[in-house]
């Protein structure tokens, strides 16, 4: 019945749709196998795509070939660039999506992905020879063979939804869960562990009153999550914002004792930095009030997401809660929150490429690998799907740096440190995140993803031209001089110093208070200038204008620390023969088994003195 594939993926949401595009566009036969044809790519929990950190690690998919800014652009709501009052390492683009369209977008592309074949059913095992994964077999008992095999199985392994002191299998409301593949991972040897997420009430939108809140419009000029020209809605959904208070919290205390977390039936430990409402009020027992984001979930339906009122206490207590919150008084409520709980496998088990050390080309994607979130998903994904292919090809790896990408930080923390709670991506967690803005993605890594034939020439000449026509503005600035004349009176309404003699553009564009769009009023030379080019490559050059020194340091470190990061170590190598290595660091290295010294010296038990020890054993 079926054909051998080169790859299968077993699961379609978000790390299993990228890694399934990914494989097939760069020449393998994929078969996508999914519980539901009608929920590929489903938005679980809110509807929306980035955020901080998040939202950088989507244009970065983008700037490789992946689909997750396309379908976001095609299908937002709303659009923002968050933490525009702070320099531009933390700007952060954020969607609003139409959770419907989503997922119907996603399907349609994958449709029209060539190499890509579909299989409604679920995966109860997988097929080995020796020390290769060969395939799998579903619950209808058939075998399906494959040259690799990637799951992505979010949170459907072995899955309990709790709501309150009620408990039943499912993978996400109304579906059920996954069972069979993790006895039979840790039967093959893999170690597995428990996680616990959640998600809050849906509410008719009917039934709120929005005038007790703030409202929350996107941005006048829409911005876009893709490097290529998709066409944007000219409209825009509102959100809104209100709050919690002490009546709210004192309804939400009285079901406490029926809470699963508090009561210990839930195990897994849950989100440290998106925690349940009751976790909350808790944690936070000094806070008056906790802020709601009141969030559409599409252009033609009622429905509200209820962000930040995650919870599983029972559906009584919930409804109480909420019809306390300002807007809420007459709320009625589509389904209640639940907390779920599901099998992970912590990604130490895994190489930078995704591929299990345990069996060769299998490959971990997702909230397997004890991650939170579409877009790390997202991530994962694409990247297992390329490593896949290039594996099952005998073609060069991809493995993405920490300097160069937040999907490398992103990997790089999980195979190298593990997670024992579910991992969120921050800005806080890259070292070098003033190198890896959302605004240079395409100029970091387009270049990567076209050597791999990701990408086409066309889009690989379009980021050649925004870096020459970036530079060129810069070249304008440095040597085109500005008269105190021109621009004294528009620098003393900025509140800066005014000018007592001529001086470049460059210099006067380096003070934080003046804008690239302060200088084009005042200079007319440089207004024509600027005309011949678009705002994104504008904006590039204002940035390498005022960091410019800033990016010569970092750049600086990433040099230094490069040498480490090249310096591969033998998979082989055995660390217990090194007596001069802390007993706590031979454990540690000889079970990641780091790739490079750079890897070996974020691993958490390994001191400097034991990377000293081995860069001298290693010259």
């Amino acid at each position: 019945m079926f054909k051998k594939y080169d790859i299968i993926v077993v699961g379609a949401g978000h790390a299993g749709c990228e890694a399934a595009a990914a494989a097939a566009n760069l020449g393998s036969s994929v078969l996508l196998i999914t519980m539901n044809m009608e929920t590929i790519a489903q938005m679980s929990c809110n509807p929306a795509m980035g955020g901080v950190a998040k939202g950088q690690i989507v244009r970065e998919i983008d700037a490789m070939g992946g689909y997750s800014g396309i379908v976001t652009d095609k299908t937002s709501i709303q659009f923002r660039m968050l933490n525009l009052s702070k320099g531009p390492a933390m700007w952060s683009p954020r969607a609003q999506s139409d959770r419907k369209r989503f997922s119907e977008e996603w399907r349609l592309m994958l449709e029209q992905t060539s190499n890509i074949d579909f299989w409604q059913d679920t995966v109860k095992s997988i097929l080995t020879k020796g020390d290769k994964v060969s395939g799998v077999v579903t619950s209808l008992g058939i075998e399906i063979e494959a040259n690799a095999v990637i799951l992505t199985n979010g949170t459907f392994l072995n899955g309990i939804i709790h709501i309150g002191e009620k408990k039943f299998g499912g993978g996400r409301t109304a579906e059920k869960s996954a069972t069979g593949l993790t006895e039979k991972l840790i039967e093959l040897g893999f170690e597995s562990g428990r996680m616990k997420t959640g998600t809050p009430p849906r509410v008719d939108g009917r039934s709120l009153d929005y005038s007790k809140m703030e409202e929350q419009w996107g941005d006048k000029k829409r911005g876009r999550f893709s490097y290529t020209a998709v066409p944007l809605s000219t409209e825009q959904r509102c959100c809104w914002i209100t709050y919690t208070n002490e009546k709210v919290h004192d309804t939400l205390k009285e079901g406490f004792e029926k809470s699963p977390m508090f009561t210990g039936r839930i195990k897994g430990l849950g989100p440290r930095y998106c925690p349940s409402i009751e976790d909350k009020i808790n944690r936070f027992a000094e806070r008056e009030r906790h802020q709601i984001f009141v969030e559409p979930e599409g252009w033609n339906t009622v429905e509200i997401y209820v962000n930040g009122f995650s919870t599983s206490l029972p559906e009584e207590v919930q409804y109480k809660a909420l019809t306390q919150i300002p807007g809420f008084e007459n709320a009625k409520m589509f389904r209640p929150g639940y907390a779920i709980e599901y099998d992970y496998f912590p990604p130490t088990q895994l190489n930078l490429t995704l591929e299990t050390k345990l069996l060769k080309n299998l490959f971990f994607a997702g909230q397997i690998n004890g991650t939170t979130g579409y877009e790390e998903a997202a991530s994962q994904g694409f990247i297992a799907g390329i490593n896949a292919h290039q594996k099952i090809n005998d073609l060069h790896e991809l493995i993405m740096k920490r300097s160069e990408s937040y999907i490398g930080v992103l990997i790089d923390d999980l195979v190298t440190k593990g997670t024992e709670e579910p991992y969120r991506m921050f800005t806080s967690r890259a070292e070098h995140r003033l190198l890896l803005r959302q605004d240079n993605a395409d100029i970091r890594l387009t270049p990567i993803a076209h050597k791999l034939g990701l990408v086409s020439d066309n889009r690989l000449n379009l980021v050649n031209e925004k870096i020459r026509d970036s530079d060129s503005i810069v070249r304008f600035l440095k040597t085109t001089s500005i008269a105190p004349s021109e621009v004294n009176s528009l620098l003393e309404s900025l509140g800066t110093t005014p000018l007592t003699q001529n001086v470049k553009m460059f210099s006067l564009l380096s003070r934080p208070q003046v804008s690239i769009e302060d200088l084009r009023k005042a200079h007319l030379s440089f207004d024509t200038e600027l005309n011949q080019f678009n705002s994104d490559t504008i904006e590039q050059a204002e940035i390498k204008v005022k960091y410019e020194s800033y990016f010569e340091k970092e750049m600086e470190i990433v040099d230094k620390m490069k040498k480490m990061e090249d310096q591969e170590i033998n998979p082989g190598f055995n660390y217990q023969s090194l007596v001069s290595l802390s007993k706590e660091a031979r454990e540690k290295l000889m079970k990641i088994k780091p790739r490079t010294l750079g890897q070996a010296s974020r691993i958490s038990g390994v001191s400097p003195a034991d990377i000293s020890v081995l860069m001298i054993h290693m010259r």
